[in-house]
């Protein structure tokens, strides 16, 4: 039997994505070729593959039972056609894209940036900004690392824990709280406070483990990035709570004061995330090197 490797990487598009459409842009394709590879890949293996259920595509037994394998066969495939070389930093061109919590490009991007000219001047970094909605880039190729506190549950998408950090009080300089030995839960409870989300959900964690106790806080405002967010504390008698290691410093820029966190929560982590297709990319690799030094802060596993 003679097989057309190309079908392989097709029917593992096929399969990741779900769509003809969906597999079709991930491997740049037109969706026409994508559907008569769809049509050569029925004939060779005599299964449907892929079965319209209403308005989406739904994979047939056959097609989740050998997903797994497809797409490992086709990871061997492409070691071998494509092995590894000596990467040379001085000569590198490339260009990443970096979706990070905006905090952590405060914490770490600066770092990053300077070591990345110093050891590969045609590197280029592209900082892009979370979006509202999660999405498919990493999967997709369109971006190269994420950096934020949320762990991916999906199979092909690596993730690595560089650190956690808890959260602190943020308030303007001579706020009533800082005059006092501390604040309360009962003081922190009543007063008013701003909230960061991209999504601008209104409550969070702190609100379940007030809840617990019995108490609720008032949130008079939500911001979809830190630095917006402490904008309105800094000029108001609002509360912001944020984590302490990746806030410090703007917090130190700004001037802002610092109180400790009346309620007892675990440590938000911070992880590295990218797709598994760059495990074995020198150049990604060094980047992922980098960028972990750079974000490392106290407490990482």
């Amino acid at each position: 039997m003679q097989l057309d490797l190309n079908l392989l990487a097709a029917l593992d598009a096929l399969l990741e994505e779900g769509s003809v459409t969906g597999a079709a842009a991930r491997l740049h394709v037109t969706a026409p070729a994508m559907s008569r590879s769809l049509g050569r890949i029925r004939r060779t293996t005599g299964d449907q593959i892929l079965v319209r259920t209403g308005r989406t595509m739904t994979p047939t037994p056959y097609a989740i039972a050998v997903r797994a394998q497809v797409h490992e066969l086709l990871q061997q495939v492409q070691g071998v056609l494509a092995p590894s070389r000596e990467l040379d930093l001085a000569t590198l061109e490339r260009t990443f894209t970096l979706r990070w919590h905006d905090s952590l490009v405060a914490l770490g991007g600066p770092a990053l940036l300077s070591t990345v000219r110093a050891q590969a001047p045609g590197v280029r970094l592209r900082f892009v900004a979370e979006s509202s909605t999660d999405g498919p880039g990493l999967r997709r190729g369109e971006v190269d690392l994420e950096a934020n506190a949320n762990r991916p549950s999906a199979p092909d998408i690596r993730a690595e824990k560089v650190g956690e950090t808890g959260l602190v009080i943020v308030v303007r300089p001579g706020h009533p709280l800082t005059r006092g030995g501390g604040v309360s839960v009962a003081q922190y409870a009543a007063a008013e406070h701003v909230v960061v989300s991209r999504r601008g959900n209104l409550g969070n964690r702190l609100d379940d483990a007030l809840a617990r106790l019995g108490l609720s806080r008032r949130v008079v405002a939500t911001a979809p990035t830190e630095a917006a967010a402490l904008q309105f504390a800094r000029g108001s008698d609002l509360l912001l709570s944020l984590p302490e290691a990746t806030t410090r410093p703007a917090v130190a820029d700004l001037g802002m004061a610092v109180l400790p966190l009346p309620l007892e929560l675990p440590s938000a982590p911070v992880y590295l995330s990218w797709h598994q297709r760059y495990d074995t990319d020198h150049a990604h690799a060094w980047l992922r090197g980098l960028a972990r030094s750079a974000l490392t802060v106290p407490g990482a596993a």
